[in-house]
């Protein structure tokens, strides 16, 4: 296992030096920095100096190595358009985007297993057509759509749940539903998916002859091998949340790092763009590493592979 978990810890490393230099590179590929900075009607000798006092004149290799290391210790520089630590404006965003990816999650997994366990168990019935239903529906709206019927439903109409902000626990349950509900119909159907195919096993069939009861079947012997592609997708359909909840935020007002994001790209604040970049791609390589540590020790034979 410790020999697994080195070569999962390896490959992750690698990716994130590989997404550490996209996101710097995004800095040059989005214009002249320089220009970024003293604006477009600045003159040849002022945007000169701009490029001299930040540092744009120097080796592109050796601006990689100086922001590296500066992004290893949280300093991702200052905001071109708020003109205040990215680190800080970040620190200050991220925990009401990880609330929301979080509670999505959550949602989307007490939602999607049980309909993908009791779709597999009824297959062509009522109940397996209902959860595919479900998925289809889930899968054809649009995020925001999505969420400005709910505001317009249970905010405007019932007024059950404010539309916008987070003063209460109570604004996060729309934007709840709607980030777990687009992740909803992918972890039903390959739950549904995994869960057919182990329940026409072997041992499953052995399960049952020995007078196991239906729920010790289904759920500590099927679902416990189906889970195991469940978990490797939950783990990107996760750092989605953390990384794509800009629609999301923009829609209920919610100012998280998603909401930054929108905010960085509509106004060009560069620093901002790179440190969110990097940083959500940074869930991503870390879900992802902790899925496979976790699949590994769910099915041994994969550490083996």
């Amino acid at each position: 296992m410790f020999k697994y978990i080195m070569m999962k810890l390896g490959m992750a490393a690698l990716v994130a030096l590989t997404v550490s230099f996209i996101s710097f590179l995004l800095l040059f590929m989005a214009g002249d920095p320089a220009i970024s900075i003293a604006g477009e009607s600045a003159t040849h000798e002022v945007i000169e100096k701009v490029r001299h006092e930040y540092g744009f004149d120097r080796p592109l290799l050796v601006q990689y190595v100086e922001w590296c290391g500066k992004a290893l210790t949280g300093d991702f520089g200052v905001s071109y358009y708020f003109k205040a630590p990215v680190s800080q404006m970040i620190a200050e965003r991220l925990p009401v985007t990880m609330t929301v990816g979080g509670l999505g999650m959550g949602f989307a997994l007490l939602l999607a297993i049980p309909m993908g366990v009791l779709a597999a168990a009824f297959p062509n019935t009522i109940i397996d057509r209902t959860a595919l239903t479900v998925a289809v529906v889930g899968q054809a709206i649009p995020s925001f759509w999505f969420g400005l019927i709910l505001i317009v439903i249970f905010s405007v109409q019932l007024g059950l749940v404010p539309a916008s902000g987070t003063r209460t626990w109570t604004g996060y349950i729309l934007p709840t539903i709607v980030l777990g509900y687009y992740a909803t119909p992918a972890i039903m159907r390959l739950t549904r998916a995994g869960m057919l195919e182990v329940l026409s096993a072997d041992y499953i069939r052995t399960a049952r002859a020995k007078g196991l009861g239906w729920r010790v079947v289904m759920f500590k012997h099927a679902l416990r091998n189906a889970i195991i592609p469940v978990v490797s997708l939950a783990a990107v359909q996760l750092g989605f949340m953390f990384g794509g909840s800009v629609v999301v935020e923009t829609i209920f007002a919610l100012h998280g790092a998603g909401f930054l994001a929108w905010e960085s790209i509509s106004r060009n604040d560069l620093p901002t763009m790179q440190a969110l970049i990097l940083i959500f791609s940074m869930f991503y390589i870390v879900f992802t590493f902790l899925a496979d540590i976790l699949n590994a020790w769910l099915d041994p034979r994969l550490r083996a592979a």
